[in-house]
Order: structure tokens, then sequence, then C-alpha cells
């Protein structure tokens, strides 16, 4: 009888488990269906390209899990590079008739706004025209549908126009009820990125860096919009101060802010006027995934000039930084750059930097590799939305370096920072800790007691030696003394425009800008271009463990502005102690 219960059982688990797996297996299949009917690469006759700004801008585009295409309200992206692409093939496709912007919630760093802007006149130029609407415009929306040859509002529609600020989080007092202490150690006045674990408030130094940049990035979007829609600054400004947001939708029209004031139906009828369309026939849309899937511009050629694209934090390894968005690996990056080095086809390579900075160990190993891969063929640097700390770390040793006028990049800073529990353990808790040792500084860093003074002076003085080493490193990049690098670093943080002034980077432009320099470098007339690393796939993430993907995606649209903070605490005890990073999140808004 004994036996045929456990028969039983184990026929009816193993019937259980074949289910589960066959019916996941369905599932997959299903969405991989659904999935491959989603960029097919062909654009339909007299077709709108229509592109929704909407959640975030992403540095790169990623395959996408078809879990994302069955869920109706995960998050929704924008990949930089593919709607770039999509730009220029849509301006050379005839296809393609014009661009239908749909203004909405868009979060995003502001040099990926003004380099997506860019890429948005580059297409005007074709002599095809764009139409925005929307229902409500953030600022960064309204900044990119500003280019629009008509801008169009619901009648009771609203534009967030009402200028920028920088909100961080101060976590001393949390971390003081908690019977934690962070224990600092830093080079440089301006690094701020430990304020939000010792500060109840920004230093004067911070507060000065952050107007600093927040008036210059302010200053060249009201230049950027004044141009487009034929304003002053002065008034831009005026409206901002006037809490736009607030406004009857008339203030927008009687201030040229937006064109006309309708529906979404009389938006439809203006789309069809400009494509001549009768009544019985319907609008063509298509997207930035068909669009650049559509063929490739130009003939293909052996020569290359390699894109590498750098972003997210700079961690030892995955799993190690502050979330569990893309990053920035030691592993993987090496050895993408040594496969670059070693590739004959491959003639210059442009290094696509967007990142804060993170683990100073990790940059150090990269800013090597890339002397190596130097050494071989012109290396050329292109700053995205951000380039700063362990970011500007390895972009320093490049040939030459590019940045968006709003980049943020600089910081040049090296900071640790060590949590001293004891007063939750001893005090709070009840524990006690007793040591035996065989060398004085055999128990460094123990649990139950802070740091002592001999302990304290010796992190100070590593941290002391790795900003040497940063400077250093700087100093031979640019070619620049050490002293007069020093002068401007201190951890502060400068825009694009900025760093241009005071020889940090060698140009603004954008990605275009530096892969024309890389080719012209490597003294090529005609090129194709590669972009590496190659998008992980969709189903490769099902076998990481290491990826939560879905449930990030989750928690990122549950917390909204506060995921960052979450983040942080919740990785906080897996980062490398020793940081070269921008503040956690600058939280500008």
């Amino acid at each position: 009888m004994k036996d045929f219960l456990k028969y039983t059982l184990a026929t009816i688990v193993g019937i259980v488990l074949t289910s589960i797996i066959i019916t996941v297996i369905s599932i997959v299949s299903v969405a991989g269906m659904v999935a491959s009917e989603g960029a097919t690469g062909s654009v339909p006759k007299n077709s709108v390209l229509r592109i929704k700004l909407q959640g975030s801008i992403e540095e790169r585009a990623g395959e996408g899990s078809p879990m994302d295409l069955l869920s109706q309200d995960e998050v929704v992206s924008i990949g930089l590079d593919q709607a770039l692409e999509a730009l220029k093939k849509a301006a050379a496709n005839d296809r393609v008739k014009g661009i239908y912007l749909e203004g909405g919630v868009l979060a995003a760093v502001p040099a990926e706004l003004q380099e997506l802007r860019q890429g948005l006149l580059e297409f005007k130029e074709s002599g095809k025209w764009i139409v925005a609407y929307g229902d409500t415009y953030t600022r960064g929306a309204y900044y990119l549908c500003s280019v629009a040859d008509e801008v169009y509002l619901n009648p009771y529609g609203m534009i967030d126009w009402s200028g920028m600020s920088s909100q961080p989080i101060f976590y001393t007092g949390l971390m003081k009820k908690l019977g934690i202490k962070m224990q600092v150690f830093k080079v440089g006045t301006y690094k701020s990125a430990v304020e939000p674990f010792i500060n109840t408030e920004m230093s004067e130094a911070n507060r000065e860096q952050v107007q600093s940049f927040l008036f210059s990035i302010w200053n060249n979007m009201l230049k950027d919009v004044a141009q487009s829609r034929g304003m002053t600054v002065e008034a831009l400004n005026a409206l901002a101060d006037s809490a736009t947001v607030l406004c009857d939708a008339k203030v927008y029209m009687e201030n040229k802010f937006v064109d006309k004031l309708c529906y979404l139906s009389d938006v439809r009828e203006a789309l069809r006027q400009r494509l001549e369309l009768e009544d019985d026939d319907d609008l063509t849309f298509t997207n930035l995934a068909d669009v650049a899937a559509s063929d490739d511009l130009g003939d293909k050629v052996d020569e290359e000039v390699a894109v590498y694209y750098a972003y997210g934090e700079i961690n030892d390894a995955r799993g190690t930084g502050f979330s569990q968005e893309h990053s920035i690996t030691t592993k993987e990056t090496l050895s993408e750059l040594q496969k670059l080095r070693n590739d004959d086809d491959v003639k210059a390579v442009v290094i696509r930097v967007n990142s804060p900075g993170g683990s100073a160990y990790a940059s150090e190993q990269i800013w090597h590799e890339i002397q190596l891969l130097r050494a071989e063929k012109p290396v050329v640097v292109s700053m995205g939305g951000m380039a700063a700390s362990g970011g500007y770390y390895i972009s320093c040793g490049a040939n030459k370096i590019f940045a968006e006028p709003m980049t943020l990049t600089g910081s040049i800073g090296i900071f640790g920072m060590i949590p001293d529990a004891s007063e939750l353990l001893t005090q709070k808790l009840g524990l006690s800790f007793d040591v035996v040792k065989t060398n004085a500084m055999s128990d460094f860093g123990a649990m139950g007691r802070p740091f002592n003074a001999t302990e304290s002076a010796k992190m100070q003085s590593y941290i002391n030696s790795g900003y040497e080493l940063f400077t250093g490193r700087v100093a031979g990049g640019r070619g620049m003394a050490q002293d007069s690098v020093k002068a401007i670093a201190e951890g502060r943080v400068w825009t694009g425009e900025q760093a241009l002034k005071i020889g940090l980077v060698d140009q603004l432009g954008n990605l275009d800008d530096a892969i024309k320099a890389a080719a012209e470098l490597a003294e090529l007339e005609k090129y194709t271009i590669g972009r590496y690393p190659s998008p992980t796939p969709w189903y490769m993430t099902l076998l990481d463990k290491e990826s939560n993907e879905y449930l990030e995606n989750k928690m990122r649209a549950a917390l909204g502005e506060y995921y960052p903070a979450f983040a942080l605490i919740q990785r906080i005890g897996k980062m490398n102690p020793v940081q070269a990073r921008l503040p956690f999140d600058p939280n500008i808004k």
C-alpha cells in the first residue's frame, strides 16, 4: 500500500510539473509569435512615422520581451539609437511622407533630448513635415515637439514649462533613527555624492555647481525652443515664471506655444489633408522599429568604424551596482574592446559613453584597455546624457572627445563610503563583539565599531592616491598639467558646453559627428558602421539568474521618481566602497 501511494503521488507530481512546463512553453511560443509581428522592417506606401513621446529615452533599444507586448501597463521606452537610425532612413525613404509626434509624459536626460531633437531637425531638412499633438506635454516632450511645423494641443490640455529644478533626497535622518552612520572619505569640494548620507541639505559648493549646470541646460533649451517657435528667450522665461502648467489652454496659443487648440479627430483630419487622402482612405502609420529595420542606407564595405556602447553604471561585476539596469562591467567590457582591437576590419572605434560613473577600480581597468585599443587604431568618444566621474575617467584617454552642450560631465573626484552600524548592532539590537587578532590591522572594518583613527587615516590616504591617479590620467589624456586638471576637478560637474571652454572635451557634437571624426583619423573615405555589443535576445534573460527586468519595470512604474532611491538602498551593500561617480541621482526636474 505504501508503494502504491508513493508511486501514485510521484505520478501526480510528474503530471503537474509537465503541465506547468507545457503551459510556460505555450505562453512563450505565442508571445514569440506576437513579438515576431512587431518590427517587420516593412514600410507601407504613403505612411506617417508615428513617434509616441511617452515613458523614457534609453541609450539603446533592446529586442524586447514578448511578455512586454502581452502586458498593457509596462513602462514605455524609446531607444535613442533606433530612433536616430529611423529618422535618417525616414528622411531618405519616399514611402514616409512625414512624422506625427504624440506628446505625453516623457522622462529623459537633457542631452538625450537634445540629440533626438537634432535628429528631428535633420529630418526636416529633407523637406518633409512634422506635426505634433498632445493632451499633455511635459517639458522634455514639448522641447522635442517645438521643432514641428504645427504644434496642436487639446483645448483642455496643458504644457509643463515651469523651468528646471534639482531636489535630492537625504537619508541622514532615516539612518540616524536606524542607528547607522556613514563613514565618508573623499577628495573634491564638489564631490557631492556622499551628501545624502551625511547632510540634511545641500552644501554651498554643491548648490553652486547644481545651479551652474541647471542654468546652462535651461538656457540651451530656451535658445532652441525660441528659435523653432519664433519667440524670445525672455518671453519663454517669463512664461516659465507664471506656472504655465496651471493656466488656461488659450494662454499657450496666445503666446505662440501652440498653433491650434483641437481634438485628436481634428489632428487626424489635418494629417489626411497633408497626405491628400480621400474621405474613405485610412491613415497609414509606421513606427520607429519598422523604419529602423528597413533597407540600410548605402553599400557595405569591409572597412568599418565600430561604435561601442558603454552605458549605465560602471561596476566590477554584474549585480554590484546601485540598480539592476544596464551597466558597464569590467569583464564584459574588456572582452568586447579586445575583440575590436584584434578585428582587422575595424579601422576606428567610437565609444559612446553614457554613464554617471561607478567603481573607481573598474574605471581604471577599462581606461587601460582603451589605451591598448588606441595604440592600434583611432578612438573617439561620443558623450551622451552623461559621462561623469568614472564615465569621464574611461573617456579622457581618447584621441578626441565629443559632447552635447547639455551633457553632464567632469565630476573628477573619488570617494569612499563605509556604513557604521555599531549603534544599531550594540545599542538597539543588544549584540556584543570581542576580538582576538595577530596584527594591528587584522580586524580592519570589523562589525560592532567605527573605524579608529589609524584606519580612517589609511582609508583617506587610499582615496587620495586614487584621486592622484585619476587626475594624472586626465592630465595625460588631455595634454594638461596635473595642477591645471585639479583646478577644474574637485568633483565638480560641468555641462558639455562648459567643459569645452575648460578643455575637458574637444568639440560639441553628436554621435554622427564623432563617427565622421573617427573615419577622418583613420583616413577612410568609405566605411560601414558597426554597432557593439549586439543586444541580448529576450529569451536569454529567461536563463539569466541575475536578470529581473520584468520586476524592475514593475517597480519603476509603481515607484516613479522614488525608484532611484529605492534601488540605491537595495543595492548599496554590494557596491565597491571606492567610487568615482556623480551624485547618485542628479534628480533634475
